[in-house]
């Protein structure tokens, strides 16, 4: 997917001065929308005191497609993998939360290092 059309650069436009019909993917997300493989339509900015502004892509609601539903196996396979994010690496048992990638071990492994 490409961010730019060939030949030209994208609309920009302000924070809130975005027009009708073009959404964020989170908007996008939110109405149950993907953009199901559509190039970027424009980009939003929103501008900050001492760095570069906050940039996000918007897409047309119009060409925008429903969100592909969630089967049994992609319930399973997405329990597995949340559930493999709680086992500790260094005790092998499961923490019961979301091990900290800063930490790499649970809580009480970490501690005992």
């Amino acid at each position: 997917m490409t961010t730019a059309p060939v030949g030209g650069s994208l609309p920009v436009y302000r924070w809130r001065f975005a027009p009708e019909g073009l959404a964020t993917r989170r908007q996008l997300r939110a109405m149950e929308l993907r953009p199901g493989g559509q190039d970027v339509a424009a980009e939003l900015q929103r501008p900050r005191r001492r760095r570069g502004p906050l940039v996000a892509y918007l897409y047309l609601i119009d060409l925008a497609k429903p969100v592909r539903p969630m089967t049994p196996r992609r319930w399973a396979a997405l329990a597995k993998a949340n559930r493999a994010r709680r086992i500790c690496p260094e005790c092998r048992r499961d923490a019961g939360y979301v091990i900290a990638t800063s930490l790499g071990m649970c809580v009480p492994c970490a501690d005992s290092n």
